[in-house]
């Protein structure tokens, strides 16, 4: 174990009561964004998600499972709306266990599910919860904002570490969803926001395939989405500390949305690693729906990605929590806003190369 911490210590303390963000109270940040995140509670929350406890997150195990619960808990903490199964915050996704590796993978539909030997069926889980619109029209249209839990789980040892924590892949992401969640919450914006923590986003988008599938709310009536992906450090290459980049940027009016409400975003400055298709966004695009990520995410020094180096304290906590209030102002700005929408000839097909 990395850490001494009690993993029943964190989970217990980062489900309770949200922590108040009084003007003065320590480790409340008031960042240019106007918008205030208590910074202790991105500290709390990431540790608790990046915890060995959670080995590593990997979609079908039961590390997953426990970060599910773990996000489950805090959006009942915050008191959001469920958009999960039967008036829970869990979307539960039938999945079968090969019996010769040991190794999950998604089935069709729980039908599939059922027709299989008791020891082959798993389940896995997205997990939803909703901030209703104040606007008695606009509450019926929908802003998508999300982040994926799972990673990679236990890999081959290095030092002696064996567990890939995840801690900016992509804990830094469902952090700052709920945060949002939390913001929001407070004060509703004029559409309703959906907040989905998505499975399997490094195991071929497990949790987006079978949301676009079954979604908690209409496709049709899903105005835009905003994912959030690895902010626990910066990126040199857009400005360093409190700047950020939107995958597709030059696709939609999302981006100039954003960035004339004063977020400092821009262009993803490496194209040529088609980042905007890597990310649950893709899914939603591809379904007409303006989507695109929100990240710092800086390859060439950040040296982590996907290793079991990936945790809390390589993360810029001042740089994170930035990225976070900043985060709060953009999806207000599109929750309270003009639609985005696609530029001419930029909307994204079948056809458009990955």
């Amino acid at each position: 174990m990395k850490r001494a911490l009690s993993a029943l210590t964190l989970l217990l303390g980062a489900c309770a009561a949200p922590a108040q963000t009084l003007s003065g109270s320590a480790g409340t940040s008031a960042g240019s964004a106007g918008v205030r995140v208590n910074a202790a509670d991105v500290r709390t929350e990431l540790t608790a998600l990046a915890h060995d406890s959670m080995q590593g997150r990997r979609v079908w195990t039961p590390g997953a499972a426990r970060a599910a619960r773990y996000v489950s808990g805090m959006m009942s903490s915050l008191r959001l709306t469920p958009g999960g199964d039967n008036g829970t915050f869990i979307q539960r996704i039938p999945g079968r266990i090969n019996p010769q590796n040991g190794r999950g993978g998604g089935v069709a539909s729980f039908a599939a599910y059922d027709s299989l030997p008791p020891s082959e069926r798993t389940t896995d889980a997205n997990v939803i919860g909703m901030v209703r619109g104040s606007d008695a029209t606009l509450r019926d249209e929908y802003i998508v904002v999300a982040a994926h839990y799972d990673h990679i789980g236990i890999r081959p040892a290095v030092n002696g570490d064996s567990i890939a924590n995840g801690a900016d892949d992509d804990a830094s992401g469902v952090v700052a969803m709920l945060e949002i969640a939390r913001a929001l919450r407070a004060n509703p914006a004029r559409r309703t926001v959906v907040f989905v923590a998505f499975t399997g986003e490094e195991a071929g988008g497990v949790g987006t395939r079978w949301y676009m599938s079954h979604p908690a709310v209409p496709l049709e009536k899903t105005v835009a989405q905003f994912q959030i992906e690895m902010i626990g450090r910066p990126d040199s290459l857009v400005g360093g500390p409190g700047k950020a980049w939107l995958t597709g940027y030059e696709m939609s009016t999302m981006g100039p949305i954003l960035a004339a409400a004063g977020v400092p975003v821009v262009l993803d400055p490496r194209p040529s690693q088609r980042f905007f298709s890597r990310s649950d966004n893709y899914a939603f695009a591809m379904k007409g729906i303006p989507a695109h990520t929100f990240s710092s995410f800086d390859p060439e020094r950040n040296k982590d990605y996907h290793q079991v180096s990936d945790d809390v304290d390589k993360v810029d906590f001042a740089h994170m929590t930035s990225m976070i209030e900043w985060a709060v102002k953009g999806v207000r700005v599109l929750a309270d806003g003009p639609k985005p929408e696609w530029n001419p000839g930029m909307k994204p097909t079948p056809a458009t190369p990955r």
